[in-house]
């Protein structure tokens, strides 16, 4: 029996579905201008540029020096391992939930690939005042909570390959190993504005049942609002709640 047609939804949200067949288009055809954009989806320039923007700030696109949008790190994570990201998520999210009623401050859950972060849980705090929602965005590993922490794992002549190239928006190395030699002495990574201004978060890793670093669990605040002295309590319950998302992931053979 032939699969029936796909049903499009009863309230269509047309600037979404355009979102999304961009971001289709990007990772499975490559590059777009702003004008290839307009075309294929039948809309005005400036419709397409404004969609185009909104996919460059979530990291879905970026754009290079000739103005043509091409896929951004976002989706070039999720081709790589969506599966166990999503199942990690699954595991994570109530006690993310938890932790952020426990704490009223919002909390993360991030992993790495090369020198990316990728946040794939994110859930806010109830204060008006608050951290918003980091889920889906990427940032430079060694700007981020989790980036320090699953960084901190690795050895290091392979942390040296992977800021082999240098650029303009690589790390000053020589620093790096200071603080994750710091992050592995002390187990936890405390990061204040580091990844943006006026933002504090502390973070804990989160391992697999061989003991790997799979993922980074952090609570983050605005900075006015951080305590040094309740750093150790911000630590233990990070560490438990990282617990128990480790007792709910599955073994190798799963």
């Amino acid at each position: 029996m032939d699969k029936p047609l796909k049903t499009p939804p009863a309230y269509l949200v047309r600037s979404v579905d355009h979102a999304l067949r961009l971001a289709v288009i990007l990772q499975l055809e490559g590059g777009l201008t702003v004008s290839d954009a307009a075309e294929r989806l039948g809309v005005a320039r400036s419709t397409a540029h404004r969609l185009l923007a909104m996919l460059v700030y979530r990291d879905f696109a970026v754009r290079d020096d000739g103005h043509v949008y091409r896929a951004g790190p976002v989706l070039e994570l999720a081709a790589h391992s969506p599966s166990s990201a999503a199942r990690l998520r699954e595991v994570a999210l109530p006690h993310l939930r938890r932790l952020a009623g426990l704490l009223d401050e919002s909390t993360n859950l991030a992993v790495r690939t090369g020198g990316t972060a990728r946040f794939i849980a994110s859930v806010e705090c109830a204060r008006t005042l608050r951290v918003g929602s980091r889920e889906g965005m990427v940032f430079p590993a060694y700007r981020t909570t989790a980036g320090l922490l699953l960084l901190a794992e690795l050895p290091p002549q392979e942390l040296d390959e992977l800021y082999a190239d240098g650029g303009e928006r690589a790390p000053d190395l020589r620093r790096l190993r200071a603080e994750l030699a710091r992050v592995r002495r002390n187990g936890f990574a405390l990061n204040r504005d580091r990844s943006e201004r006026g933002v504090t978060a502390v973070g804990v890793p989160v391992r697999d049942r061989d003991g790997t670093a799979v993922a980074g669990l952090s609570v983050s605040m605005p900075s006015a609002r951080y305590d040094r002295h309740r750093l150790p309590g911000l630590v233990r319950v990070l560490t438990q709640a990282a617990g128990a998302i480790e007792a709910g992931l599955p073994g190798p053979s799963a």
